[in-house]
């Protein structure tokens, strides 16, 4: 959530940073409803003071025995006006909160302007792309022997864009994970953790995801009219988690955290859960863009100041997986056109893939800054002041297996249809070199 000081102190400036993401907004309803509140405030402190006031002036009079009668109904009156203006100010207050929610995070003064990706600028790029000298294979169709890549058992079990994985390559799936975890904690210095894959609603207005993209999410229903009705509402509010990014985040969310104890970084594998709203038609082939995928999840919580460092330094953790695996990739700087709604900058890892003859986006790396913590109230008290002021919160993928393991078919595979193992990967296959041998 942006800061309402700044909307209220600085909106030009916060007109022009959405511009870049080519978002615009009625600023003037917003300055309206804002105005409005502050009279309601305003009108709400007075009546309490005068509320106040008449109460300790009936005190005295009965003190003294005066008919307090015509005090009592003036306390009554003010006391119901005192009500009125309350209800106003929470429905104002209300309606504010409402384009709030829905305002995106202020882009970086770095990021680039643009439309959309084709306008992204390639920050480098890393690996040679393989020469074939024959023409290679997607992963589906290298994913077909043996039945190792299944679409067809998962659409009967589930529906389209699910898939089951089977034998060598759900072998090769697991081992990633590991490598992913293993490097994260042992070489990075994050905390594997392990979170529900069920979240609630505020968990999901922490990070961004409601009350905006509600139509990406699953949402869960269970029971009978019968045991929705004793749960609640609330009862009900429940989804799948989109990427673990959701419930690790806001495990510090209504927390005051120690400076001490900053940076805080953990890891995260889960599956993740997209309806993928909007994507129809897209990348219908293959693993690129299921329902249902499995991610190993960087998220950094730290001071302010180091933000925008600790964003490099995890774009270098999420290069540090390819540069194991040898997979040629390229790191591209996102334009406003193309940042996601919580993001101030982010950067995208792609990685080369020949069936496809292109670079696609295996990992996301973003600098949230205060815009996930005002929403959270996740915030650190200050050694200095000992004031508590909002934490910056960042978060990449380190990275998208299905996505991974893609990259492993396609740029290891042989003439002969066989898939060579990279060799940071065969020590958690039992030193296998090779897989789906003829």
């Amino acid at each position: 959530m942006l800061d309402p000081k700044l909307l209220r102190n600085d909106l030009p400036h916060v007109i022009e940073r959405l511009g870049i993401r080519n978002y615009s907004f009625d600023h003037e309803a917003l300055t309206a409803l804002d105005t409005q509140r502050k009279q309601l405030q305003q009108q709400t402190e007075q009546l309490q003071a005068d509320r106040n006031a008449r109460a300790k002036s009936i005190g005295q009079a009965k003190s003294r025995g005066e008919d307090i009668a015509p005090l009592l109904a003036e306390t009554t009156r003010m006391g119901d006006e005192l009500d009125t203006a309350k209800a106003s100010l929470a429905e104002v207050q209300s309606a504010l909160d409402d384009i709030l929610l829905t305002l995106p995070n202020m882009v970086d003064a770095s990021v680039p302007a643009g439309r959309d990706e084709n306008d992204n600028v390639e920050i480098r790029k890393v690996g040679t792309p393989r020469q074939f000298n024959y023409t290679p294979l997607d992963h589906v169709d290298l994913g077909a022997r043996r039945a190792s890549l299944d679409f067809e058992t998962a659409t009967k079990l589930t529906g389209s864009r699910f898939s089951v994985l089977r034998g060598e390559l759900a072998m090769l799936h697991r081992a990633l994970i590991q490598l992913m975890l293993d490097t994260h904690t042992r070489e990075h210095g994050y905390t594997e953790i392990n979170v529900p894959y069920v979240v609630n609603a505020d968990t999901l207005k922490g990070t961004g995801q409601l009350p905006k993209f509600e139509e990406d999410l699953f949402r869960l229903v269970w029971g009978d009219a019968q045991t929705q009705a004793e749960a609640g509402a609330a009862g009900s509010d429940y989804y799948l988690i989109p990427t673990s990014e959701v419930p690790v985040t806001n495990t510090v969310r209504d927390t005051i955290v120690d400076a001490a104890e900053l940076p805080i970084r953990y890891t995260c594998h889960s599956p993740c859960f997209r309806s993928e709203a909007g994507s129809y038609g897209r990348d219908t082939r293959g693993l690129i863009r299921q329902h249902q995928f499995e991610k190993v999840e960087m998220v950094q919580i730290v001071h302010p100041d180091e933000s925008f460092a600790a964003l490099e330094q995890m774009t270098g953790h999420a290069e540090a997986i390819l540069k194991k695996l040898e997979l040629p990739y390229r790191v591209v700087s996102l334009c406003g056109g193309d940042i996601g709604f919580a993001a101030a900058k982010t950067y995208d890892l792609e990685v080369w893939l020949p069936a496809q003859n292109t670079y696609r986006e295996i990992s996301s790396c973003s600098n949230c800054t205060d815009f996930q913590a005002r929403r959270m109230q996740a915030r650190f008290r200050d050694p200095t002041t000992r004031k508590t002021e909002l934490l910056h919160t960042l978060n990449g993928s380190g990275l998208a297996v299905g996505r991974t393991l893609i990259a492993i078919l396609e740029n290891y595979q042989q003439e002969d249809g066989s898939i060579e193992v990279p060799e940071a990967l065969q020590p958690y296959i039992g030193n296998v070199r090779a897989v789906l041998l003829p």
